[in-house]
């Protein structure tokens, strides 16, 4: 191990309960796609302790913030997530993100210096399902940047992300109420409506191709069972294995929530929720120090089973990753069956196994910012 790591490892050790207590904070007071405006201050804050230049409402958004520290001319930025799931909180470990990115972002800084380069950390809101990183780079938050990393908590360590890209939509059919025994043939049920797209999505299952994933939920189904609903409301994901396939795939899609509107007389509404994520680009010499750093530190790699899928998420790092050199790989809580959006997993994402995960993972990463300054420096 080099001198340059050592000290990066002993500065992780020298925040790590501040980190512990961040995430622990972030845990206990979730808050869902672009509501976090509690969660992004905290993270913030910390930075701000540790000598950051922070700046909130980064970008416009009211919930992204930016933090630098040093004026090298190489610049390795660290994404932190830091929005729950509605009903279950942080059943997929944004809270560990967070804190993983800042903890690596704290140790490097340390070294800025020396090594030449300047340290950031975006805090990026609504990676579950409102697209908050496309929306950062459309606004230009990452022009320039040469970077970009995070890691994401999973039941087991994988190295390589390979997300499906993946389509966010809100549906709505809009129909004539009725009463339901009086006056039936006066209705246009909205909610029979959706039940014709299930069922055609469902035939349409069958022709897809295995990378292709389509599923959803009814939000709003009626109000009363002796009324025919007038309208009725959902969301919908279809994921593929890249943008090409995903364009495809959703036309086909498309066609089935207007069967439901054609076969029941309703009028469809079908409106995107977020621009879609991308697949995902690795930089693979990043990805191979990620790797080597992460065995260094007693970490270990599955490469095979059902507790290594948590790589195909989708994410809107994928998008980035298409326009600055990323890497994006998943570290284990050791917590297999239990999986990520189980209530479950984000109880995993607290306590003494977490923090272990917490600090390998800052460690990690920060580590792989000195093999890439070091890289370019050479």
């Amino acid at each position: 191990m080099s001198e340059a790591k050592e000290r990066v490892q002993a500065a992780v050790g020298g925040v790590r309960d501040e980190l512990i207590a961040l995430s622990e904070d972030l845990y206990r007071n979730p808050e869902t796609a672009w509501n976090e405006v509690e969660s992004a201050r905290k993270v913030a804050a910390v930075l701000r302790r540790n000598g950051f230049e922070v700046t909130e409402h980064f970008a416009g958004l009211p919930t992204a913030f930016h933090a630098r520290s040093g004026s090298g001319t190489r610049r390795i930025g660290y994404m932190a997530e830091y929005d729950a799931l509605p009903g279950i909180g942080h059943a997929c470990g944004h809270n560990l993100i967070s804190a993983m990115s800042v903890g690596a972002a704290i140790a490097l800084a340390q070294r800025a210096g020396e090594l030449g380069i300047t340290v950031e950390v975006f805090g990026t809101p609504a990676e579950e399902g409102g697209g908050g990183k496309i929306e950062m780079l459309d606004r230009g938050a990452f022009e320039g940047l040469d970077f970009a990393m995070m890691a994401h908590p999973a039941p087991v360590d994988v190295a390589r992300a390979v997300p499906f890209a993946v389509s966010h939509s809100a549906i709505r059919y809009t129909g004539k109420a009725a009463h339901a025994a009086a006056y039936p043939a006066h209705g246009r049920n909205a909610a029979d409506a959706f039940t014709i797209a299930q069922v055609a999505i469902g035939m349409l299952r069958q022709q897809l191709p295995a990378s292709v994933r389509v599923h959803g939920i009814v939000t709003s189904g009626g109000e009363a069972p002796n009324a025919i609903p007038q309208t009725t409301m959902g969301r919908w994901y279809v994921r593929a294995k890249d943008m090409a396939e995903l364009a495809e795939t959703e036309e086909k899609v498309r066609r089935c929530f207007e069967a439901g509107a054609l076969a029941t007389g309703c009028d469809v509404e079908i409106e995107p929720e977020s621009q879609p994520y991308s697949d995902f680009r690795t930089h693979e010499a990043a990805l191979a120090s990620y790797e080597r750093n992460a065995v260094e530190l007693g970490r270990e790699f599955v490469t095979e089973g059902p507790e290594t899928q948590m790589c195909r998420a989708s994410t809107d790092m994928g998008n980035v990753s298409q326009v600055v050199p990323a890497i994006h790989p998943y570290i284990g809580l050791g917590c297999f069956p239990v999986l990520n959006h189980q209530k479950e997993f984000a109880d995993h994402c607290v306590g003494e196994a977490a923090a272990r995960t917490l600090t390998d993972g800052a460690t990690a990463l920060a580590w792989t910012g000195v093999d890439l300054a070091q890289g370019w420096m050479s």
